[in-house]
């Protein structure tokens, strides 16, 4: 793997995401790289909080670095040496660094914010850290982000949807939206300095600001804009400010940007919509997605046939799909 860092991100309580964070953390080659990882909500415990099924355990491997809370931290089960303990704190105490010394199970629960992570990162990298991986899920999609993780892995199954045909559908959007080209390099340079509002540049070249605060504000309109090329949406695109710009006669056939995929949200059918009249959306940042892996038993004991889902979704995504359970029965 050539990437800095990688984000693991579950669809859905119970698709199988500490599972591929397990199969991942077993087989990395920890001779050649020096490897961090934290999670953004909380990680490693046997049973689930909120399904109350069981869950499988994080057992880190010596050497491997950590970040997690001071109350985490202290409950471990493995011998380790302290590296830091930071001014970034959370609601289970400040965020704690260390190596571990001895294998051992261990309570993720790191940075909570995205800027959280971003400090954590950069200073784990002043200890020479190859690689870091952040444990995330889709209600946090912040540490997914390329301003955040230059790599992800998709965690989907039947949780998701018990459906075969919608969970495919389902997961393809989001795979979509991982996948949403970036903008020229003008656009790039020209809007990438600007977090916050809406903005427009026009046929000549010329960047404007569109009245209204935020994407989210109910008075943003879009009067004398019959000469934009170029729309960017710093914030979050919403289903409101979407459907403003279908229904604009010029609007609908501008190319449209977002920071990136993590600001978006909207109705699946609603931007499928847009696409199919002609909308076109990019990013001013992507993060590369290497795999998806699936779950096909759901919390309620459903499941789906692993083989079809395997095939389905791989036919329609063009990515290595992963039933990691059966992979690791089959070795």
């Amino acid at each position: 793997m050539n990437y800095g860092s990688l984000s693991i991100v579950g669809l859905e309580k119970n698709t199988g995401k500490t599972e591929c964070l397990k199969y991942v953390l077993e087989r990395l080659p920890l001779a050649h790289k020096r490897v961090a990882v934290t999670s953004i909500g909380i990680d490693g415990e046997s049973v689930d909080q909120v399904t109350r099924t069981q869950k499988p355990e994080i057992v880190l491997r010596e050497g491997m670095y950590f970040g997690t809370s001071e109350m985490h931290y202290r409950q471990r089960k493995l011998l380790s040496e302290l590296i830091d303990v930071s001014d970034e704190s959370t609601s289970l105490g400040r965020v704690v660094t260390a190596r571990a010394l001895t294998p051992g199970k261990i309570l993720l629960s790191g940075p909570s914010s995205g800027s959280g992570l971003r400090r954590w990162i950069a200073h784990t990298q002043q200890h020479g850290i190859d690689l870091v991986i952040i444990d995330g899920a889709l209600s946090r999609l912040s540490s997914a982000s390329p301003a955040i993780s230059q790599s992800m892995i998709l965690a989907t199954g039947a949780a998701y949807s018990a459906n075969l045909t919608t969970l495919v559908q389902k997961t393809k959007h989001v795979v979509d939206l991982v996948n949403l080209p970036l903008t020229s390099e003008a656009n790039l340079t020209a809007l990438t300095p600007l977090e916050k509002g809406v903005w427009s540049i026009d046929i000549d070249g010329e960047l404007h600001e569109v009245n209204g605060t935020t994407s989210l504000s109910q008075q943003l309109h879009f009067d004398g804009m019959d000469r934009c090329a170029t729309l960017y949406v710093a914030g979050a695109l919403v289903d409101s400010l979407l459907e403003k710009v279908r229904q604009h006669p010029t609007l609908r056939k501008c190319e449209l940007v977002v920071r990136d995929f993590t600001k978006i949200f909207v109705d699946q059918r609603l931007f499928t919509q847009f696409l199919r009249g002609g909308g076109r959306v990019t990013v001013l940042q992507k993060s590369k997605l290497i795999a998806v892996t699936v779950n096909p038993t759901s919390p309620s004991g459903y499941r789906l046939d692993s083989d079809t889902l395997c095939e389905k979704l791989t036919e329609v995504i063009k990515l290595p799909v992963y039933d990691l359970l059966k992979e690791q029965q089959c070795n």
